[in-house]
This record gives structure tokens, sequence and C-alpha cells, in this order.
């Protein structure tokens, strides 16, 4: 593409006259229009658009002077390349609202926005002949005037009180509407603040009715205009509960004449449930039933029928009812009337639990509902987290579900210094944990279910900042250390993460006043396996893992020392001699060991950093030296036997770095 420079001009001070021009349809979205870079200037640079039929100019502002670059460029197609780039409609679109908000704070929102709204009303008064572009530049109008809307006052009430009545006598047509939606929704906090916005709300959610009626894409904009709405000014919607319902039912229900699709539901199922969230527990009580009468039905119905019918039915037609509790009990801030509910619906969660528990999608969908009951209700439960963790317990041994891991997460983060229901925990863990050592007795497993090693490991060390007294007495606990040594190595980023962590918290746990009790038990296990744990955690530096995960790996390693001193340290150095000469030197070595034995006393934890690069660096530096060390460490063997050769290099360190 040939860009050229035309011409070169000064302009007057006042950048938003010309920058207006943006809002003409044509511009920026008739066609995709390319993007040049950036200005650069001392202090904040803005870029603009303005497309003037195969013009491109844009303005770098310094110092309140306008500068105007024309260039000229040739327009192919809906794609246009500059250099290398390829912008789409949305990279422009994005770049139009960037233009915008940095406008506004230079020059403030509210002024701004009264001159996009002379835009507007020139747009909706410049109707022409040509029915089809009368509602174009309107549209730009609004776009641009939801693109500042954060900039807005919220108590601004000259301009906005206007742009709020010119909005139900716009065009109903879908691409305007969607945008009329949008911009509703970008301005929800100023119509909870404006001394006018309990009048307008009415003809506001009349305008989301029709937008849900029309089209898809606009009905999703509605939905999500609502959610603001809904919101931000959920007091005021307190008293009109009935409309709101009559809304939430025509969607949740699937009515023909609403358009919303099934993902974007969700959004009018999270509104209503903050407004109900204001009411007083009786009043929740009884709109908690209603938010949920559409979304049990067509589940009840599916349980009725044969359970074979049920076990065929496709996931999505039951998780896209599943997922509409789980926003009702995520956001409906009422622990009581929560937990009433939840134990009201249990049987019928229970029907699923036990007829699709091999369904891994429906499982995810169903213990997410859970786990925010289990959030919301806390120790309202009663009876029902029973019930819910002998659940969850049985069809573990059967079905493997990650996702049941999870949920127990939050059922200890919730329970766990309960003393109430230690017992119910107790078997919780040991069955659960016991279960999954057994799976993963091999890196190979973990590699094939890592989100069962996530799962675990995040619940492990759960048990350990909120049940210690349960899980690290256990019988559990030495086998799931073993566990966590063999995935150590896994390459799956968050599995590995995990338990890593996992190990981090064992190591940390004299700083926990619960937890210090336990150490004994901690070091009846750990001590005979600190060698290979710190093996493992070298091999891991050194390449066993990638070097993003170089910085986790550190901190594990810190931890261990910190809590085994001198002896963390005599591990280390081991470790570290069995690294061939021919990889590392003894420098090297020697810088690694004195910077961990300085963090591990106290010293700054920034001074490890560059010697555990650099062991790390050179030890990767191809991949020959990487298939050398890695052979010498054997992060996978847990209990190698260090031969007396291989160690006996005591002479190239002096005992400077054990002081």
């Amino acid at each position: 593409m040939d860009i050229g420079l035309v011409q070169k001009v000064s302009l007057d001070t006042n950048l938003v006259q010309e920058l207006v021009r943006i809002l003409h349809y044509e511009a920026w979205r008739a066609k995709l229009m390319p993007f040049p870079s950036y200005c650069v200037s001392r202090k904040k640079v803005m870029s603009y658009l303005v497309t003037d039929g195969t013009f491109l100019k844009y303005y770098s502002v310094k110092s309140g002077t306008t500068t105007l670059i024309m260039k000229q460029v040739a327009c192919q197609s809906l794609k246009h390349e500059i250099g290398f780039e390829i912008i789409s409609w949305v990279t422009l679109s994005e770049a139009v609202a960037d233009v915008l908000t940095d406008a506004s704070s230079v020059l403030g929102g509210d002024a701004t926005l009264k001159i996009l709204y002379m835009k507007l009303l020139e747009a909706v008064s410049g109707h022409g002949n040509n029915e089809h572009k009368e509602w174009r530049p309107a549209e730009a109008a609004l776009f641009c005037i939801r693109a500042i809307s954060n900039y807005v006052s919220v108590v601004e009430a000259e301009v906005m009180p206007q742009i709020m009545a010119l909005l139900p006598k716009l065009p109903h047509q879908p691409q305007l509407l969607q945008t009329v939606c949008l911009t509703i929704g970008a301005y929800s906090k100023w119509l909870d603040s404006a001394s006018c916005g309990l009048s307008v709300l009415p003809s506001v959610l009349d305008i989301l009715m029709n937008g849900m009626g029309t089209t898809e894409e606009c009905a999703a904009a509605a939905a999500l205009a609502f959610r603001h709405i809904c919101d931000d000014c959920r007091k005021k919607l307190c008293g009109c509960l009935e409309g709101l319902f009559h809304i939430y039912n025509r969607t949740v229900n699937g009515e023909d004449s609403f358009k919303v699709p099934a993902e974007d539901s969700l959004h009018l199922v999270e509104a209503l449930s903050m407004v109900v969230t204001e009411l007083p527990p009786d009043d929740a009580k009884r709109a908690l039933e209603a938010l949920c009468i559409p979304v049990i039905t067509p589940l009840q119905e599916a349980i009725n029928q044969s359970p074979e019918s049920l076990s065929k039915r496709p996931s999505r037609q039951l998780t896209v009812h599943i997922d509409r509790f789980a926003y009702i009990f995520r956001y409906v801030n009422h622990p009581q009337v929560v937990a009433d509910a939840i134990q009201r619906l249990w049987p019928i969660f229970k029907a699923i639990f036990d007829l699709r528990a091999w369904d891994m999608r429906t499982m995810e969908s169903l213990c997410r509902a859970c786990k925010y009951a289990v959030r919301t209700s806390g120790r309202f439960m009663g009876l029902t987290i029973g019930a819910m963790l002998e659940e969850i317990q049985s069809l573990y041994r059967q079905h493997h579900q990650p996702c049941f891991l999870y949920l127990s997460s939050e059922v200890i983060k919730i329970f766990g210094s309960d003393p109430s229901c230690a017992d119910y925990l107790k078997n919780l863990i040991e069955a659960l944990f016991q279960h999954t050592t057994r799976l993963l007795t091999n890196i190979q497993e973990f590699t094939a279910r890592p989100d069962i090693a996530d799962d675990c490991f995040l619940l492990a060390s759960r048990c350990i900042r909120y049940c210690p007294q349960l899980f690290i007495p256990s019988s559990v606990f030495p086998s799931l250390v073993d566990c966590s040594m063999i995935g150590i190595t896994v390459q799956h980023r968050e599995a590995s993460n995990s338990i890593l962590h996992f190990l981090a918290d064992i190591f940390d746990l004299a700083n926990s006043s619960v937890g210090e009790q336990f150490i004994p038990i901690r070091d009846s296990v750990i001590i005979p396996r600190g060698a290979s744990i710190t093996r493992i955690l070298v091999a891991s530096l050194t390449g066993a893992l990638p070097k993003s995960r170089v910085d986790v790996v550190s901190y594990t390693l810190l931890a261990l020392t910190r809590s085994y001193g001198m002896q963390a340290l005599e591990w280390a150095k081991k470790s570290v001699l069995l690294i061939p000469s021919t990889a590392v030197t003894d420098v090297e070595r020697s810088r690694f060991l004195k910077a961990l034995s300085d963090a591990a006393v106290g010293g700054d934890t920034n001074g490890l950093t560059v010697p555990v690069e650099e062991l790390s660096d050179v030890c990767r530096r191809n991949r020959a030296v990487q298939e050398i060390v890695q052979e010498a460490l054997r992060p996978l063997e847990l209990n190698m036997i260090a031969q007396a050769d291989q160690i006996d290099a005591t002479h190239v360190y002096s005992s400077v770095w054990f002081k």
C-alpha cells in the first residue's frame, strides 16, 4: 500500500470540534479502515482517526497545539494493510473508543458530552430521503457517547436527561437499537444518581424489552444493559419487582417473542438476584422462590421421565438451567434464604448427581451451583451439607470427576474450623485423597489427569490452611506428599503450580499459629524425603520444568530451606554436586548455594534471583547440556542414592556459604 505525505498544517487548539468528524458513519463503520501507529510526544499523545474518502488523518497533540498530517491511503475491499498489519473493524472501533476517552480525560467528560450530543441532535434532525442511511450517524454518535461514559459526571443534569428523553424516539433499526441498549447500560450509574433517574427508568426498561425482541445481537446487548441497571439501581428497582419478573420469566421461559440467547439470559438471572438481595428476608424468600420456579420446572420434568431418558439428554439441556441456579445462589446475598432453597432443591440435585455422574459438563455445572450455595449459605446449610459430602465422596470413587474436588475445597474453606463438621470432613478428606493417590501413581498418570492433580493439591492446600488438625495427623498426609513428589515435574502448568504451592504451604506451616503444633508430624514426614524433594526441585529449576515456572520452584525451595536450615542446605549441596562439571562450573554452584544460604537465614530474597536464573540458564543453554543435567538429577526417581564419587567433591567449596 502506498502511503504518501500530502499536507501539514496547524489547527485550532479546540481538538474536539475536529474530532467529532469521527462520528460520521462512513468514517468508521461502512468500511474497515487502516489505523496508523501512535505518535510519540513528551507528555501524553492521542491519535485520532478521521476518514474523508480515501484520506486518513491523524492528530498528535502537544502542549495545546495540534498538527494535522494527512496521509493518502489506497483502500482495498474490507481489509487494509499498513506494513505487515491488517486492521480489523474491532481493532478500529476500540481505537476510536480510546481516542474519545483520551479526549475526555483532557477536556472533561461533561464538555465532550455536550459536543457529542450536538452531533446526535444533528444526526436525528438531518434525516435525508435515503431511509437506509438516516440511522447511521445517530448510531455513530451514540457509540461515541457510550465510549466516554466513565468520564461523565453521575450528577450531570444538563445533557444526559435530554439524551435519555431522545432515545425512545430513535428508529427501531436493529443495529441502532443495539447501540442504544449498550449506551443505556453504560450510563447505569448516572441513572442511579441523577435526580431524574427514577422517572427515566420505565422508558429505559421499555427500550430494553424492545431490544430483547429484535435480534439475538440486540437482545444480548439489552440483557447486558439490564444487568448493569439492576446492579447500580437495585434499590430503586425494589418497588418494580412485578415488571422485572415479567421480563425475567419471558426470557428464562424462552418465549418466541424474546430472542435472548440462553447464555446471555444469565445476565437477567444475575440482575434479578442482585435486586432480590436488597429486599428484607421475608420478601427475599418469596422473590427467590419466584426466581427458581422457571428454572426448576424443566429440570423436574426431565427427572420425572425415565432414568434412561435423562441419561440420554444432551448436557446442554441440563446445564442451561443448572447454570442459572449457580447465578441465583451466587448473587442472592441472603444466607438463610439460599440455605432453605438448596435444602428444598437437594432431591433434584441428588437425582442429577446420581444419573449423570459420568457426564463431566453436567457435573461441573452442578458442582458450581453447589459451590455458590455453600459460599453464600455458609453454616446455615445444616443437614444439606452432610448429604452433599456423602454424595460427592461416593461418586468420586466411581467417576473421578475433578469438580468433586473443587467443590470439596469450598466446603473445607467454609466448614474446616467447625468442630460439628469434623467427622464429615475427616471422612471426606481421607476418602478423596486415598483414591486420588491410587490414581496418580506415576508421571504418566499426572500427564493424563492434570485436572485431578490440580484440584487435588488445591484441596490439600485448603486443608493445610483451614483444617490442619484433620489433615496433617491423618494417614493420607504422607502418601499425598509422596504423590506430590511424583507430580512436581508434570508439564501442565496449573497442576505443577498447585503441587509446588502445596509443598510450600507444608514448609511454611510454622508461619501459622494454628499449624505450629503440627510441626513434629510434618517433620517426621518431610525429613526422610527432604533430600529427594530438594533434588527434584533443583532438577525443576535446571530444565525439568519450563523456564516460566522458575519463580514458583524457587519459592518452594526457599520455603524448604527456611524451614530446615542447615539440613536443607546440605540437601541442596548434594543435589547441585550431582550436576556434572561439564554443565555447571564450581563458581556457579558456589554462588547458588551462598545465595540460598543467605536467603534462608532471613537475607534479602531478591539476592536469590540472579544466582537461580544463572544456574537455570546455564543448565538449559542447549539440549545436550539439559539432557546431561536431567540424567544426573533424575527427578522421576524418588529414592535415588547418589554414588560416593558423585558427591565426594567437597574440595570445591569452602564453608563460607554455611555461615
